[in-house]
């Protein structure tokens, strides 16, 4: 693989560091290792009230390395490439194993399970982006969520990012794997005024590729029109009801779901799905989805964390829960097989429904839309889940008012289960997707 412009190394570079620590540490009597060598840098900008705010650089790189001598692990690293570092990066990874307990789990994945080629999944796009260019396609985002409103009269500030990196990982079963990723986000947040009362919101936009961001225009004037609608708010009574949440929060439903299946909470008998494997948890017509190879996916990856071959996989199928998300550490634990999730889940992809927000709007009738969660009150043990929350109250289908102030509560095995509807609203910004999510009830306190 060629060099990239920008890097200060090139891709043949990191793989002959692993290459080096790999060697010293055999010699040094590791029983195995494993390394993970990369390098980023990238920058942004930051214009608030047509003046620029930041402007930040960063170049970073890093070598981790962890040993085995025989059941004992140790883990050190170091920024630092020279030959001596990382000889001394390694003996201090060998150091700390000779002092920590035996654990009959630990040690590299099985070597059959390695990944053996590394398909390219376009996920490298680099933006030739000067900080000229980032601060006038900054001023453009916030200019036009100005001019959208006259009721937005003040700025956090309209941001452009543009990283890149890459990296290979590597360890002594044989396996090598890696390559270069970028990843670009525009980002507004405004401030809406009307008498005393100041409400905030803001939209962005995130994509390996530039070429596929929303317009800067577009994201401000998204922006002002979420801070405008939020204007006036209200409480509203307690008491149970259907609560929607948009696309953006509905991802955060996900990210739930991952970390109460994920091994490490099931091994510590820490969540609410442990000995749920193969139990319904979801109404039937929910599917969800893993695709680790999908071509230019925010969290696409041909292996995991060690170095395990990813594949496509089906974690629900007719809202029967059909695995967990499982390193090779985890899965030992659990007497079960690494599902390649190492380092976490890999594009995680609940099947859309028909209707978009309006419909699943009509859908609910009456009750919450959702916009904005607070705070983590989510106890994965019990399912508990408690937030303080903003939205719009609907009646009859449509949007009746904003509404602040309040506090919503359930329990994750209740609401999943609870599913009522899934849009086809998706907001790709990370590693989960999905559409709006309508809920059958929740309690919601408020006046």
């Amino acid at each position: 693989m060629a060099n990239h412009t920008g890097f200060s190394y090139a891709f043949t570079d990191l793989q002959q560091l692993s290459t080096d620590v790999l060697a010293y540490a055999r010699k040094q009597g590791a029983s195995a290792c494993e390394v993970d060598v990369s390098e980023g840098f990238g920058q942004a900008v930051t214009v608030r009230c047509d003046a620029v705010d930041t402007i930040e650089y960063n170049r970073d790189k890093g070598v981790g390395v962890t040993v085995y001598a025989g059941q004992r692990k140790g883990y050190a690293s170091t920024s630092d490439f020279s030959p001596q570092a990382l000889r001394d990066t390694v003996d201090a990874a060998l150091a700390i194993a000779r002092f920590t307990a035996e654990d009959d789990c630990a040690g590299l994945a099985d070597a059959a399970l390695m990944a053996r080629e590394c398909p390219d999944l376009d996920l490298y796009h680099p933006w030739a982006l000067d900080v000229e260019e980032a601060i006038a396609l900054a001023k453009r985002c916030e200019q036009a969520a100005f001019a959208a409103d006259k009721r937005v009269g003040n700025s956090e500030g309209a941001s452009v990012s543009t990283q890149q990196a890459h990296f290979v990982s590597a360890n002594s079963h044989g396996f090598m794997g890696g390559y270069p990723t970028s990843r670009h986000y525009i980002s507004a947040s405004l401030i809406a005024g009307e008498r005393d009362e100041m409400q905030r919101d803001d939209w962005y936009s995130t994509h390996r590729d530039a070429r596929c961001l929303q317009e800067p225009e577009e994201i401000g004037r998204i922006a002002a029109t979420r801070a405008v609608a939020r204007l006036n708010s209200r409480r509203i009574k307690t008491g149970d009801y259907p609560v929607l949440f948009e696309a953006p929060l509905a991802a955060g439903l996900l990210a739930s779901l991952v970390h109460a299946a994920s091994g490490g909470a099931l091994y510590r008998k820490s969540s609410f799905l442990l000995d749920q494997l193969g139990c319904r948890i979801m109404p039937e017509f929910v599917r969800v989805s893993e695709r680790p190879l999908l071509p230019g996916g925010l969290a696409s990856a041909a292996f995991d964390s060690d170095g395990v071959a990813t594949r496509d996989s089906e974690v629900i199928v007719d809202g029967v829960l059909q695995r967990y998300f499982l390193s090779a550490y985890t899965a030992r634990k659990l007497g079960l097989q690494t599902t390649a999730n190492a380092g976490g889940s890999h594009n995680l992809i609940i099947a859309p429904g028909e209707l978009d927000r309006a419909g699943l709007l009509q859908r609910m009738g009456r009750g919450l839309l959702l916009t904005e969660v607070l705070g983590h009150g989510i106890n994965y043990v019990t399912g508990d889940y408690s937030r303080g929350a903003a939205g719009f109250w609907v009646e009859n289908g449509e949007i009746a008012y904003p509404v602040e102030e309040i506090t919503i509560a359930g329990n994750l095995r209740d609401m999943f289960a609870g599913i009522v509807a899934v849009g086809n609203d998706v907001e790709i910004r990370g590693s989960k997707q999905t559409g709006s999510i309508l809920i059958n009830r929740m309690t919601v306190a408020g006046a």
